[in-house]
C-alpha cells in the first residue's frame, strides 16, 4: 500500500501549516540539549524555525522520500509536529512504538473517538491545551479561517503534569 495516498491526504484541511503562535506554548516544555525530531516538516515549518533557536532540530517529509512510517533519523531525543489529520491512530502508533517522548498537535474533537481511548489505555497521555483555536495556514500562505475545531498537544512522557491550558498569543 503506498501510504502517501492513504496518509498524507492533501484534499480538504487536511494540508494545512501551524503558525508561529501554535509552536510557541510547545518550546517551554522542550528539554534544552533534547535532538528534536519534526517528522512532518520542511526547513520552511515554524517548527523548526523555533526550535532550531534552541534545540538541535533534525526535520523530514515524506515529499523528500522520508515517509514517518518507514524512515527514522539515527539521532534524536523526542519528536515534535503537526502529522496529518487524517489517520491520526496510525500517526499515534507510530509515535508509541518509539519509546520516547513526543508532542503532537492534533484536533481536540479526537478525544471523542475510541481510539485514543485504546492507544492510551495504558501510556500516559498529556494534554497542552489552549485558550482559543488556531488558525493553520493554507499551503499558498492564506490564514485558514474554515477552522471549527480547538487543537490541542497530544504528548507522551513530555509534560511535567498531565493537562496544562496556555494561553496563545495570535
Amino acid at each position: 500500500m503506498d501510504s502517501r495516498k492513504v496518509l498524507y491526504n492533501k484534499v480538504g484541511n487536511d494540508e494545512n501549516y501551524t503558525p508561529f503562535y501554535g509552536v510557541e506554548p510547545i518550546l517551554k516544555y522542550i528539554p534544552r540539549g533534547a535532538v528534536v525530531w519534526c517528522p512532518f516538516d520542511t526547513p520552511e515549518s515554524e517548527f523548526v524555525k523555533q526550535i532550531s533557536n534552541q534545540n538541535k532540530v533534525v526535520f523530514s517529509h515524506i515529499d523528500e522520500s522520508k515517509d514517518f512510517f518507514e524512515y527514522e533519523p539515527e539521532n534524536w531525543d523526542i519528536i515534535v509536529s503537526n502529522p496529518p489529520f487524517k489517520n491520526k491512530k496510525l500517526f499515534f502508533l507510530r509515535a508509541l512504538s518509539f519509546n520516547k517522548p513526543f508532542a503532537l498537535l492534533m484536533t481536540l474533537a479526537w478525544l471523542n473517538d475510541s481510539a485514543p481511548k485504546k492507544i492510551f489505555k495504558d501510556k500516559a497521555l498529556e494534554l497542552l491545551m489552549f485558550d482559543k483555536r488556531i488558525k493553520f495556514t493554507n499551503p499558498d500562505g492564506r490564514p485558514n479561517n474554515k477552522i471549527t475545531f480547538s487543537s490541542a498537544y497530544y504528548c507522551h512522557d513530555f509534560l511535567p503534569k498531565q493537562i496544562i491550558m496556555e494561553e496563545l498569543s495570535t
